[in-house]
């Protein structure tokens, strides 16, 4: 087995490519072979495995520089997870965006972890699992999704000046599937119908 098949036989990914954070200190007996040298070695970005999977690397627990921790994120280049229904791109671009009220927007998949299982069976995807929002937005979203996956925080929808950070759960989360319901981001038209309930 390679170094990157023996990593997946470790971290076991799911289906979408995501798997748990797995610490260096896990490199023994079978898996001792993936300790890092140099660097990252076998998961440096030209690495087979970053060339399927999203490689992130944690090196905040312990002191110095090095890789404390290594997980996957997803899949790359995976058109049968990204992919969205002509009849629901339609639908949704007909809308306007729900931040900006802006016309002319990008679909977005309502939860930015895009684990859930059903929303990635194409023939099961929804038109409410998806939201117009306009390029800003969706970048804007893209990039604290990514935040949260990364540091397992949920964004705080305070820092836009609203005055609840979630309508459901806690800033924590595991990357489950329902841990974006309840975010900003995740439904701004929806985190709005919440607002007056929960004063």
């Amino acid at each position: 087995m390679t170094k990157t098949e023996i990593f997946i036989e470790l971290a076991n990914p799911d289906k979408n490519g995501v798997s748990r954070w797995v610490s260096v200190t896990e490199f023994v007996g079978k898996y001792a072979c993936l300790t890092f040298g140099n660097g990252a070695s076998w998961a440096r970005k030209e690495s087979t495995l970053a060339k399927k999977y999203v490689v992130e690397f944690d090196k905040n627990i312990s002191s110095g520089n090095g890789i404390d921790r290594i997980r996957l994120n997803g899949l790359k280049n995976d058109d049968y997870s990204q992919y969205i229904r002509a009849d629901i791109k339609k639908a949704i671009k007909a809308r306007r965006c729900v931040v900006l009220g802006t016309s002319n927007p990008e679909v977005d998949h309502k939860n930015g972890m895009k684990n859930e299982g059903r929303v990635m069976r194409n023939e099961n995807q929804r038109v409410e699992d998806f939201q117009p929002l306009s390029k800003a937005a969706n970048d804007a979203k893209r990039q604290f999704c990514k935040e949260c996956r990364q540091n397992g925080i949920r964004y705080d929808a305070k820092l836009l000046g609203y005055p609840i950070s979630y309508y459901s759960g806690v800033a924590e989360h595991h990357n489950e599937e329902n841990a974006c319901i309840g975010c900003y981001w995740y439904d701004p038209l929806e985190f709005k119908k919440h607002l007056t309930e929960k004063k």
